[in-house]
């Protein structure tokens, strides 16, 4: 199915790969740990929920995340894709 928009958005960033970040991510910590949404620092780490946040904050709809790399719950990235209608 083709959709019309303004802009189409995809983005890729690193999956809470180690046992620690995964173990924080599971009991629902991972953002209160690794804080994304802070004004200082230039490394961030995104859950699904900071994401998307962010993704719907510039305007956009999320259409899909996917996780890439060995199985899915040990992914070593996480996409988006988004769209911003006209």
């Amino acid at each position: 199915m083709v959709r019309c928009a303004q802009g189409m958005l995809v983005i890729s960033t690193p999956f809470h790969r180690y046992w620690k970040n995964l173990a924080s991510a599971l009991t629902n910590r991972f953002d209160t740990h690794w804080p994304p949404l802070r004004d200082f620092g230039h490394v961030k780490f995104f859950s699904r929920k900071t994401l998307s946040r962010l993704v719907l904050e510039g305007g956009f709809s999320v259409i899909d995340f996917m996780r890439v790399g060995r199985i899915p719950p040990l992914a070593y990235s996480m996409i988006v894709v988004a769209v911003k209608p006209q």
